[in-house]
């Protein structure tokens, strides 16, 4: 803890009311520059441009708050901050032009300009804020704009908490004090104030913030310790010790007016469920159209070179259990799997004249573009399995099965790591579960780069 460490009371509203200046300022100032770059000057802007920026940046202030951008960061993950920013400029667009459209005057505006606009905006919006918290932090770190903390649980959970907070002292709180159900290790916690959980005496605990620190398991106390704490002023959160669980996308979800603590959850949902499609759609349509001069020349070579069909259809594993005919360009002989499948031992398989060089260079995976477009797959996500092999996996290796949360993909996070063809399934596996947990566009884009980047041949792809 900052030795002058203190909390400013009233610095939480003061940052907010910051935050939505500095946006109203992003949407007026981002028109401006659209209007200038557009027009070449603002000296005669007209007036219709003038109402509709600051019609636009009052209606962007109450989207932004909608969007829960103006609730309190502290110490939270910031990439969340930039989709939801990216969101209420999205939805601010639509919304214009809805208004555009319905009172027939979009002809008033130059498109160009409406483009350059939100762009401009959102663009000024992040990167005010990219400026801003590091400032924050390091304020914080200097021991000003804290929050007091009271820690009330148990000796294990108290203890990750209190780590984890001292190794991240820019998030802003302080732990002063700790009231544990039994104090028989309070030496270990290294507080000043460390003490037995009294009822009478700590029914009105007075903090900043109060986290009760237990383990799900022990849910019947959670629920009496809240109850006691009926008296105190401060924010009381309730902080699972959840560390030996593998959690996917874990948040707080409200249905039917119930609180769900979501453990394990797939991100394709709502609005992320919508861009992605989209982006798959988009970039794999993109992508037949460039390289569909190269896939009809592979199809060629594979129909001159050996006898049988172009394609090679094989049933696999996708979203929520469901399978799926996968497609490839043949790479074996027709008859190379009448004696059934097996997994891995790809240099053994047997494969036609120009089979083994599309498997090196991964082009026989070029037709699944057409499972993507048919919904079946995405352009990134965990690699697809045959069912028979899912059946056996799924018994050896802890977490399998929820790298079926996501629609399957032609490339994904654990492929540009080297983690294809005959290599670990359990460090495969790690991989497609991180990338799920961390699902976004970005990294959507940032995975397809990397398999560009680092080339289709790889030495594990055979």
């Amino acid at each position: 803890m900052a030795k002058h460490a203190k909390t400013l009371s009233g610095f939480t509203p003061y940052s907010h009311m910051a935050a939505r200046a500095a946006d109203a300022a992003s949407l007026l100032a981002g028109g401006g520059l659209a209007y200038l770059y557009r027009f070449g000057s603002m000296g005669d802007m007209l007036e219709r441009y003038q109402w509709m920026m600051l019609s636009g940046m009052l209606l962007g202030l109450l989207i932004f708050s909608s969007c829960g951008i103006y609730r309190s960061w502290r110490g939270a993950v910031r990439v969340e901050l930039v989709v939801r920013i990216a969101q209420g400029v999205v939805i601010l667009g639509a919304m214009i032009l809805t208004y555009l459209y319905f009172t027939k005057t979009g002809a008033l505006f130059s498109r160009t300009w409406l483009s350059l606009w939100l762009s401009s905006a959102f663009a000024l919006c992040v990167s005010i804020r990219t400026i801003a918290y590091p400032i924050l932090n390091r304020i914080r770190s200097q021991g000003r704009n804290r929050k007091k903390v009271i820690l009330v649980g148990d000796l294990d959970s108290c203890q990750t908490a209190l780590r984890h907070v001292r190794q991240q002292p820019s998030a802003g709180f302080d732990i002063v004090s700790v009231r544990l159900m039994d104090t028989a290790g309070c030496a270990a916690l290294g507080v000043p104030d460390c003490r037995a959980f009294n009822i009478e005496v700590d029914r009105e605990l007075r903090s900043d913030e109060i986290w009760v620190c237990l383990p799900l398991s022990r849910g019947q106390a959670v629920d009496q310790i809240l109850k006691q704490l009926g008296h105190c002023i401060g924010n009381i959160r309730y902080l699972p010790d959840m560390q030996g669980l593998r959690l996917l996308n874990h948040d707080i979800s409200t249905v039917a007016g119930l609180y769900l603590l979501d453990m394990s959850c797939s991100p394709m949902s709502g609005s992320s469920r919508f861009i992605k499609l989209l982006e798959d759609k988009l970039l794999a349509g993109l992508a037949l159209v460039v390289l569909s001069p190269l896939m009809l020349s592979i199809a060629l070579a594979v129909k001159l070179t050996s006898r049988g069909p172009v394609f090679y259809r094989q049933q696999r594993m996708s979203w929520n259990g469901e399978s799926f005919q996968m497609l490839k360009f043949r790479t074996m002989p027709v008859d190379a799997e009448k004696h059934g499948v097996r997994w891995g031992g790809a240099k053994t398989k047997k494969t036609t004249s120009i089979g083994r060089f599309l498997r090196r260079s991964s082009l026989d995976e070029l037709p699944q573009l057409l499972n993507v477009i048919r919904g079946d797959m995405s352009l990134v996500g965990p690699r697809p399995e045959r069912p028979v092999f899912v059946d056996r996996f799924k018994q050896e290796i802890p977490g399998y099965m929820r790298k079926h949360m996501v629609h399957a993909g032609i490339t994904g996070w654990a492929q540009v790591h080297g983690w294809r063809g005959d290599t670990d399934l359990k460090a495969r596996i790690e991989h497609d579960l991180w990338y799920i947990d961390n699902w976004s566009v970005w990294l959507d884009l940032k995975i397809m780069f990397l398999t560009m980047w680092r080339g289709l041949f790889h030495p594990h792809a055979h």
